[in-house]
């Protein structure tokens, strides 16, 4: 147990002390209290100093011996590994809070040394047990983090110097503050059921690919081509990047499970229908993408529309035909395509120049955005409710990466 127990000390003693002499109340930094790296270092410094031991004989031996010249490589190898990661984890700390170097330089030099001289004659354990003893520490951290998260048991710092020192990605999975200081952000897919008015006419609108830029003034010019026609707008995230999904969620009214654990959904075609709408779901393309003529039938619409590889503005003179009728209150569901990927004209999904996809990706949805807008204006006293389905996923990586992961626009006009 001694020979476990004083390299783990060391380790501790390496990671603790500049932790504490830099320490200032009221920090929260997350410590660990022993650094792995430290105690596989020491650990193989006591194996390879009892194999140096065992082998020489005397100087002159040393340099014939080429064994010996591996060994004392390896010891300096492992001597020096330890006082540089101890430099980087001083570094680590400096850094946080934007102190230089100063005498704090001294102390790596200072608690390695000690820690060497702590373990150099305890008896080392085999290779083999090292390497389990390293393999059950590292689990037990992972362990421990998993459950303690605010008190990890093992600190690695060059883990925490390459993710210091590497380029940091703008966050796609957070809306950022400021656009959330002048649009609504939500959790919520329950858009559809917030905003629907079932004292007038109701167009639910799937917007395909249409996601949240990063660019927020991007989205501004989106938002601009509804002019005063937007009510309310904003951003909710999707949990799953699917049109099907999506087209079920936004339409849901409620979900539960009986005793005997059966699904029991009500959809809004449903309850608009019970009150004397007429209820229309129209597509541009086959029925037979994704299935729809199967789950749209179930969700309850009283007619369904499949277009034959028709366009959005034909979509939306078909709506502008239906609103035509006056005699009637209709609950209307489209899902658009011309912003579906892959885009025509680019026959590779993750290949294709990411620029050139943006430019026929911008053109097309603003050509929908601008139907849609058209459309609204014409019928005023309609309400709208248009959202996207998911942000553009099959397009290629520097593409996507403009977006933000799972968010999705929503605009409330009239």
């Amino acid at each position: 147990m001694q020979r476990l127990l004083y390299p783990l000390i060391a380790s501790a003693l390496i990671t603790i002390v500049p932790f504490l002499l830099t320490f200032e109340k009221g920090q929260d930094i997350i410590r660990g209290l022993f650094g792995f790296e430290y105690f596989a270092l020491l650990l193989f410094i006591i194996y390879i100093k009892n194999k140096l031991a065992n082998e020489t004989t005397s100087l002159r031996a040393f340099y014939k011996n080429a064994k010996q010249s591996i060994l004392i490589l390896s010891l300096a190898i492992n001597v020096f590994a330890l006082f540089a990661v101890a430099w980087i984890d001083l570094q680590n700390l400096l850094a946080i809070k934007n102190w230089s170097t100063g005498w704090y330089g001294l102390v790596p030099f200072a608690t390695c040394g000690l820690s060497i001289a702590m373990v150099w004659k305890i008896k080392p354990y085999k290779f083999n047990t090292i390497s389990f003893i390293l393999f059950a520490a590292l689990f037990i951290h992972l362990a421990a983090s998993n459950q303690f998260p605010s008190q990890p048991l093992a600190e690695i710092p060059s883990i925490d110097y390459i993710e210091r020192i590497a380029a940091k990605s703008v966050s796609r999975s957070n809306i950022s503050e400021e656009f959330k200081n002048k649009y609504i952000v939500t959790d919520s897919v329950t858009i559809t059921r917030d905003f629907i008015d079932t004292s007038r006419n109701n167009v639910v609108i799937l917007v395909e690919s249409w996601g949240i830029p990063l660019d927020i003034n991007r989205f501004d010019s989106q938002l601009d081509i509804f002019g005063k026609s937007t009510t309310k707008a904003g951003a909710h995230n999707r949990m799953y990047s699917r049109t099907r999904t999506a087209e079920r969620e936004d339409l849901m009214q409620s979900f539960s499970r009986n005793s005997l654990g059966r699904k029991d959904t009500i959809f809004l075609p449903k309850i608009f229908a019970d009150i004397g709408y007429k209820t229309t779901f129209l597509f541009g393309q086959d029925s037979l993408m994704h299935r729809r003529y199967k789950y749209i039938a179930n969700i309850g619409f009283d007619e369904a529309f499949y277009g034959n590889n028709q366009s959005d503005n034909a979509l939306a003179n078909k709506i502008d035909s239906i609103l035509a009728d006056t005699t009637q209150k209709h609950f209307i569901a489209w899902t658009t395509c011309d912003t579906r990927f892959p885009l025509p004209g680019f026959s590779s999904i993750y290949n294709s120049d990411a620029s050139a996809i943006d430019s026929t990706y911008t053109k097309l949805l603003k050509q929908t955005l601008q139907t849609i807008a058209h459309l609204a204006r014409k019928h005023p006293k309609t309400r709208f409710i248009v959202q996207g389905d998911h942000n553009p996923i099959l397009s290629p990586i520097k593409f996507q990466e403009r977006f933000y992961k799972r968010w999705v626009p929503f605009v409330i006009l009239n």
